[in-house]
């Protein structure tokens, strides 16, 4: 019994153990005292559990420890859930024929039922009809210790972890002495550091001042709050010189290391909102750079990106873990086609008349709009995230990466690879850096600048759609969402360089990071002002942008 932790004392693991011998005499007896036929037991936890309704908790007891031995040797699942739920007074039985079960609220007056051993549900009966399984203060203390022993001496390391991480800062004896005993055997790192952290935090209350020095050391620079808290409550109460200068040394780690990871954090958060303005404003860079088209409908392509997204979930009913695949060459296609239906039908009239074009865009913006609103709804809907886009990765106790932001920053990078690929390797490509670098020679070399610039459009607007995709996962979908980053997306493309690439990616990032480090001390509004105002002064310098555009168009 001891290897597993059982007792709090001793004394109290004899009186366990003789409890547990005299149990095997009265085993027989107690089963057969079971009337119904469902209690004929086909294992030995069967017939332990059957004799915690007996109304002497000394059985009662030598019953839970039986049960908590025969889960630790045959590895039988039922074991835990049976005696945390007996540990908090959730076990019942039923008075009819003594049948353990779980319960839970059905109603007013009544509790649906689950059978404690096959999991069989069992309908619902009046509270009167049950009976709870009591325990009482030795029992509980027993029961802590079990089940502790019971979830770390589990085969599996990573529900070992879940539990030793489950029992840091508890200072319950009976629960430290069965971590201090799986501390000795255990072989896997990570759990034998969560649960050195478990005795360490305990044994800083140790009266002796080398005990604590030793558990201080331990917890130096460690990351976890409950270390943290339970240094600082340690150093307002320690008198002994030496012990407050190791726990003061010990503060001071974990603050830097809580500094850094905060570091590393902002810059994550700054990447991530570079990604979304890059992909904001990547299609307006194509079209701009290109067309020199000043399109204040970008926003509104982006927009319907987002509810090209949320009608495909609504098309898709329970398939949201696959509904983003489909979303994203769905809402390409139907933002491109837009795209070139607004080059078509407006802005192939009014090139070389930027007021005009900046105007007639504005309009088609506002329709758009108005567009969502009168077909789908004036108000924001709703786009489910896949699964496997909530949640963070936790790289440590003080650091976690959210994973829809993750997932975003990569989109953003394989979007823009993609879009590099077909610009520098294919003949449309070709033409349209041709036609941005020296439209008359363009078209004295054949190439239909028409046609291109359509395509172009097209290609810009369906980035935008795709860029809507990703929005969605992290933003409301409503009819003005796209008012949000048309101003973004603009700075963007001025800062980097009208129609570069490369000038959009370093742009994008580098003011989503600044905006990001400003936010702290500045605000957020504050420091949308601030990068604002950098980029003006930055255009008075370089109006060109980081990246300026070669060719004889771009140099006139």
């Amino acid at each position: 019994m001891s290897r597993f932790g059982f007792g709090g004392s001793g004394s109290v693991g004899v009186m366990m153990l003789g409890l547990s011998l005299l149990l095997v005499t009265a085993a027989s007896s107690a089963a057969s005292s079971q009337g119904a036929d469902h209690l004929a037991p086909s294992s030995a936890i069967d017939i332990r559990v059957a004799q915690l309704t007996d109304t002497s908790f000394k059985i009662k007891e030598a019953a839970a420890q039986a049960i908590a031995e025969t889960g630790a040797e045959t590895g039988d699942p039922r074991a835990i859930p049976l005696l945390k739920a007996l540990l908090v007074g959730d076990l019942y039985y039923r008075k009819v024929d003594d049948r353990i079960v779980y319960v839970a609220p059905a109603g007013n007056s009544s509790w649906a039922l689950t059978d404690a051993l096959s999991g069989e549900a069992l309908g619902d009966v009046g509270r009167r009809d049950l009976r709870k399984i009591t325990v009482n203060n030795r029992m509980r203390s027993a029961l802590r210790a079990s089940i502790a022993a019971l979830t770390l001496a589990s085969p599996d390391p990573q529900l070992r972890l879940k539990a030793a991480r489950e029992m840091i800062g508890s200072d319950d004896p009976v629960v430290i002495s069965a971590v201090r005993a799986q501390l000795a055997v255990e072989d896997d790192k990570p759990v034998a550091d969560a649960l050195a952290l478990v005795v360490a935090i305990a044994d800083l209350k140790q009266p002796e001042a080398d005990s604590r020095l030793t558990a201080i050391e331990v917890l130096h620079g460690n990351l976890y709050p409950e270390a943290h808290n339970a240094l600082n409550a340690l150093l307002g109460s320690e008198e002994d010189v030496a012990v407050r200068a190791a726990t003061k040394a010990a503060l001071d780690a974990i603050d830097r290391k809580r500094q850094l990871n905060g570091s590393i954090e902002t810059l994550f958060f700054g990447l991530s909102l570079g990604s979304v303005l890059v992909l904001a404003a990547i299609g307006l860079a194509i079209t701009f750079g290109v067309m020199g088209v000043i399109n204040m409908a970008h926003g509104e392509l982006i927009m319907i990106g987002a509810y090209t997204t949320y009608l495909v979930q609504q098309l898709m009913p329970g398939l949201t873990e696959w509904s983003l695949l489909v979303a994203v060459p769905a809402a390409f296609l139907v933002s491109g086609a837009f795209g070139v239906a607004i080059e078509r039908t407006v802005i192939r009239f009014l090139y070389g008349r930027p007021l005009e074009t900046l105007l007639a865009t504005f309009g088609i913006s506002l329709i758009l709009q108005q567009l969502v609103r009168t077909t789908i709804s004036a108000q924001n809907v709703v786009v489910q995230n896949p699964s496997w886009m909530s949640g963070s990765l936790q790289l440590n106790p003080g650091l976690a990466l959210t994973y829809n932001r993750l997932y975003i920053l990569l989109f953003a990078l394989i979007v823009f690879a993609l879009l590099l690929l077909v610009l520098k390797r294919t003949a449309l490509g070709l033409q349209v850096r041709a036609v941005s670098q020296n439209r008359a020679m363009a078209r004295a070399m054949g190439v239909h600048s028409a046609r291109v610039d359509a395509l172009t459009f097209g290609l810009g607007a369906g980035i935008a759609g795709v860029a809507g995709v990703a929005l969605s996962q992290l933003t409301n979908v409503g009819p003005n969402m796209g008012q949000a980053y048309i101003i973004d997306s603009f700075m963007v493309v001025v800062f980097g360089g009208v129609g570069n690439l490369w000038g959009t990616l370093v742009a994008g990032m580098t003011l989503g990071v600044a905006n990001k480090l400003m936010e702290p001390w500045a605000g957020a509004v504050l420091a949308k002002i601030l990068v604002l105002v950098f980029i003006i002064l930055f255009i008075q310098k370089r109006p060109r942008g980081l990246f300026p555009q070669r060719g004889r168009a771009a140099a006139d």
